[in-house]
């Protein structure tokens, strides 16, 4: 007779063979514990016991040590157990449940992920007064401290269950009798053009953007394809976006990027290399990282012209509520960190008034749920096919560089013109181009087919700009026809920029921080020399904390 663990058994063996990988211990485990009876009741028990409590799809351990069982998880399932064995060089990760390098897995002594107490948010019996909700042990708080940030329930499941469907605070749909530009843009599924204007008459917006440092490494990059030569249909040099990060980043670069016209936004102080600070930081913590940013780049890059606006966030990890709600206390314009998954026609720009238009996309992504008022500079994801009409689904690809199966040069400029193809041929939605540097230095065949292919364009069409982040926004709030389009005043600002820069030799800064300590570090400037290194709690670098 074949009973239930039998059966498991088989399923767990089939499994460790699709996974490359041993499962004997996993294997013998499950026999020791499956020798001890042979009554098939205590053993489909022995089943029921171990999973009672698991969800739908969850891996989970058996033992939880470091070392090698840390490449081994089970799950439930409805023909009963099954195994998988990460790679060699891998460990599963119980919190993203997927397999990831051994050092970035922390949790091999965790054998199941978090168990968190949910709140009561729909009983057949109202279980508080009005204007209040019910904790997950019944306790009641006011609804607006739910998914505030802090933990207010006695369990602390006020912030258990916080996602755009269960937050009972989430922003409402998209109302377009409410939603009114200049100040406010939403549409149902994010397609939309601003004022129902026809496609064929909106001109075609292209973003470039490059995040992290500016420095010597790339300034001689930036020049090549900024080379004042390249001009859109209204006569002004193309325009750029930088998200800068602190660290190596040289002020005086910064400062000739914006004085030639170029956006400049903020990218962090410290580039924290945990991606789940980000998901998890503070209003505090983002305060200190992107308005402490603008106060460097500000005053290192002789800014004064309040254009630091924008901010992009480190590995692209969003930090839901409290990031936009600094945002709004420290005044940013917008955000450009959200993923839109792949879709056509694209999306537009938006703003946070509204719930977003799509799915919150990325692995444990920690969207905004309430309303903010923030505009969302939405990166939509890339077509990464080359030949869209007989290759597979691929999944899209948001930065540029992330896009791995490019390979050549030629493979490069199909890319683009695709991608440009979906935009310009459907909805006219912004097409965003997001870079790191190196990506472009490293690969000179990558970069000599995006010199082509800008070129290229800006000969074909009379309809495409290359602009900034926040030129896009200022078009969307008043939307202008192509034809109107080349007077259009702040796509005019700084048009084509001649004369010298600010500063040829700039001081050359060696600094210390408390907060950075064992580390000199060049700060260049143009203006004087701080007593320190700025940094998150010092960011003017006069030394006071």
């Amino acid at each position: 007779m074949r009973t239930t663990m039998s059966i498991s058994l088989r399923l767990l063996a089939i499994a460790c063979l699709i996974t490359l990988g041993s499962c004997d211990s996993l294997l013998s485990r499950i026999k020791r514990q499956q020798a001890s009876t042979s009554e098939p009741k205590k053993e489909e028990s022995f089943e029921i016991e171990i999973c009672k409590d698991k969800d739908a799809g969850e891996w989970f351990r058996l033992t939880a040590q470091d070392g090698d069982s840390c490449r081994d998880v089970i799950q439930c399932t409805s023909s009963g157990l099954q195994a998988i064995r990460c790679p060699a060089g891998l460990y599963f990760d119980i919190e993203k449940q997927t397999c990831d390098w051994k050092a970035a897995v922390k949790n091999c002594k965790l054998k199941n992920k978090e168990r968190k107490v949910k709140p009561l948010l729909f009983t057949d019996e109202p279980l508080c007064q009005d204007g209040e909700l019910s904790c997950g042990d019944k306790s009641c708080i006011e609804r607006g401290l739910f998914c505030n940030g802090e933990k207010n329930c006695p369990d602390g499941s006020d912030e258990n269950s916080c996602d755009n469907d269960n937050d009972p605070n989430r922003a409402p749909p998209c109302d377009p009798a409410v939603c009114v530009l200049p100040d406010c843009f939403c549409s149902e599924d994010g397609t939309g053009i601003p004022n129902d204007l026809p496609a064929k008459e909106v001109p075609q917006m292209i973003t470039i953007t490059f995040d992290d440092a500016i420095n010597n490494n790339n300034i001689e990059l930036y020049k090549e394809i900024f080379n004042g030569k390249r001009r859109n249909p209204n006569g002004c040099d193309i325009k750029a976006t930088f998200f800068v990060s602190h660290k190596y980043t040289n002020y005086s670069a910064v400062q000739e990027t914006h004085r030639k016209g170029h956006e400049i936004a903020v990218h962090s102080i410290t580039h924290n290399d945990d991606e789940q600070f980000w998901s998890n930081a503070t209003v505090e913590d983002w305060a200190k990282e992107m308005a402490g940013m603008r106060i460097i780049t500000e005053k290192y890059a002789n800014l004064t012209d309040n254009s630091v606006v924008g901010l992009r966030s480190p590995y692209l990890r969003v930090g839901g509520n409290n990031q936009f709600t600094m945002m709004e206390e420290q005044a940013f314009l917008y955000d450009s960190s959200i993923t839109a998954p792949l879709s056509n026609p694209p999306l537009w720009p938006y703003t946070m008034y509204f719930r977003m238009p799509h799915r919150c996309h990325g692995n444990l992504q920690h969207c905004p749920t309430r309303s903010h008022a923030v505009w969302e500079m939405v990166m939509n994801e890339l077509d990464r096919r080359e030949d869209p009409s007989f290759d597979e689904y691929l999944p899209g690809c948001a930065m540029v560089d992330s896009c791995s199966n490019i390979l050549s040069g030629d493979q490069f400029y199909n890319f683009l013109n695709h991608n440009f193809d979906r935009h310009y041929d459907q909805n006219r939605a912004p097409m965003g181009l997001y870079f790191h540097a190196a990506w472009l230095k490293n690969n000179p065949e990558y970069l000599d087919a995006f010199l082509f292919w800008i070129d290229e364009v800006l000969a074909n069409h009379n309809d495409v700009y290359f602009v900034t982040m926040t030129q896009v926004i200022q078009w969307i709030q008043k939307p202008r026809i192509i034809n109107e389009v080349k007077n259009f005043e702040p796509w005019r600002e700084k048009c084509v920029v001649e004369g010298p820069q600010a500063c040829l030799v700039p001081h050359s800064c060696k600094l210390t921080s408390k907060e950075v300590p064992g580390e000199t570090i060049n700060l260049q400037t143009c203006v004087r020399c701080p007593n320190n290194y700025p940094w998150l709690n010092d960011p003017t670098g006069d030394g006071f904390f």
